[in-house]
């Protein structure tokens, strides 16, 4: 048995399964294709995450759309993060090309060109399904974490959650947070101190601009009603193939905190809504984060513990997350281990710290006496990769370097009108897409703010017409007390006795 033999049945080897699976593409041996060395990975595997990777053009963009056309054609549904743009065409056939039916005939794979049901969800004034969440179904701890308050402050945020509970103030929006933490420190200074203990104005301050940060750079359109179900995320069309959610993201890259934001509070709701899933031979939703060193650069360390808590419990619930990015080592050691399926497609060596990277990224694929891992990863073409999956034991299948397939659908957006058809045909639109704004604690309380200035005036007043009251009561008292001192003189002046004493004295006189 020569080389090629040997590597053909090693390869077919590690791919067998009895379960479902998606197939890849076809191994390669010294930069040749062998043909119908057919690189699988098992669906019941692919809830145990997986990572994306390679230089810029190296072809990680094409891979993911290939993985999420699988898994929609195997009834799995799938959530894309788009933040370069380039996805919607999922929902459109491929035109083909001869290159295409190279490619394929080399793998060995019949090509078929196929649209694929597409829904396209958006963060932000984008058309598209609006996403949103209330500040409550985030809840203190995770809200605390998204601001990376110090322990003070999270206790503060704890206390403002308690009381809108324990006063029925629905928190639903980031006026309504930032009104409360305002609230708290005037008008109900009193009454908050009275309940929890005092509250220090200098702790809100600091609350108040993280949250204005977050408001700065989109929070105010994603905070709010009405909530997204993430149940919504796991439909299927009428031909039982798993919709492909696009979530545009083109006009947040300069917005980490509300990208991470987003992606926790969506992964937080699935991981508390979505029941235990056991071992069912399929996942249930599989979600592929592009550019994910978004995400990590600009966490915090709370932020980066409550990722990594959450990719460890959340495959239980049938969840699959799969990084895409251009380095293995922008994603966390703590998060990379916990990667099953590998798809490394090229990396560039341009400096010693690029040879130091490609040197570390090889170390994290499975020995193999079929290649010299580093010297492959620099060789590689576009549409190339190093895949190595799990089989449906959770062992590494061999290590392959491989003729990535072609994409079924467009390798391209779609055009306006397209975008908007497909819009104008989406059921999830007329869903969420009506903006709610009902009453909660922002107007509850500006309302028992208006009562308490109300209640206030009305006291003044009363105080004010019973001062008047008091000081005429006073004047009249002082007039009748004056004329009282008169009456004695006048009685005198006015007595019969007098007046008899004056007509004695003149008529005396007047005798004489």
């Amino acid at each position: 048995m020569n080389k090629q033999e040997a590597f053909f049945n090693h390869i077919e080897e590690g791919n067998t399964n009895k379960g479902e699976f998606i197939t890849l593409g076809a191994a390669m041996l010294d930069g040749k294709t062998v043909k119908d060395a057919f690189v699988n990975v098992p669906l019941k595997t692919m809830n145990r995450h997986g990572l994306i990777a390679g230089a810029t053009g190296t072809g990680k963009t094409k891979t993911l759309q290939v993985i999420a056309e699988n898994l929609s054609e195997k009834g799995v549904p799938v959530i894309l993060m788009d933040i370069k743009g380039d996805l919607s065409g999922l929902a459109k056939p491929s035109p083909g090309h001869a290159k295409i039916d190279e490619r394929h005939e080399q793998i060995g794979l019949p090509f078929e060109a196929k649209g694929f049901p597409v829904e396209i969800l958006t963060l932000s004034a984008q058309n598209g399904v609006r996403l949103r969440a209330t500040i409550s179904e985030f809840g203190p701890v995770l809200i605390s974490r998204i601001l990376d308050v110090t322990e003070t402050q999270a206790g503060i945020i704890s206390v403002i959650f308690k009381y809108c509970d324990d006063n029925k103030y629905p928190l639903l929006d980031l006026k309504d947070f930032k009104k409360i933490l305002q609230y708290a420190t005037n008008e109900g200074k009193e009454e908050f101190e009275e309940a929890y203990g005092r509250i220090s104005t200098a702790s809100t301050g600091a609350i108040l601009r993280k949250i204005v940060e977050i408001e700065q750079q989109g929070g105010d359109l994603f905070f709010g009603e009405k909530s997204f179900d993430p149940q919504d995320l796991l439909r299927v069309d009428d031909n039982g193939r798993g919709y492909i959610n696009i979530i545009r993201l083109t006009d947040i890259q300069d917005k980490p905190k509300l990208f991470s934001t987003f992606m926790l509070s969506l992964l937080a709701e699935i991981y508390s809504t979505f029941p235990e899933q056991g071992d069912t031979g399929r996942p249930e939703l599989i979600m592929f984060i592009d550019e994910a060193h978004l995400i990590f650069n600009e966490a915090s360390k709370a932020l980066l513990n409550q990722i990594e808590s959450i990719v460890k419990l959340i495959r239980s619930k049938g969840v699959g997350l799969y990084f895409v990015t251009q380095n293995p080592t922008d994603v966390p050691e703590a998060v990379l281990s916990q990667l099953g399926l590998k798809v490394q497609h090229a990396l560039r060596a341009f400096t010693a710290k690029d040879r130091k990277a490609i040197k570390l990224t090889a170390q994290n694929y499975p020995d193999t006496e079929y290649y010299d891992t580093a010297s492959v990863l620099t060789s590689l073409g576009t549409g190339e990769a190093l895949v190595s999956a799990l089989n449906e034991k959770g062992r590494p299948t061999p290590l392959a370097a491989t003729m990535m397939r072609a994409p079924m659908s467009r390798m391209d957006i779609l055009t306006d009108s397209e975008l908007n058809y497909l819009l104008d045909n989406s059921k999830l639109v007329k869903k969420y897409n009506e903006e709610v704004d009902r009453e909660s604690a922002y107007e509850m309380l500006n309302e028992k703010i208006e009562q308490a200035e109300a209640e206030e005036l009305k006291e003044k007043a009363k105080k004010e017409k019973e001062a008047l009251e008091k000081a005429e009561s006073k004047s009249r008292s002082s007039s009748t007390r004056k004329s009282t001192r008169m009456n004695p003189i006048v009685k005198v002046l006015t007595s019969a006795t007098f007046i008899r004493s004056v007509f004695g004295i003149l008529t005396k006189v007047m005798k004489k």
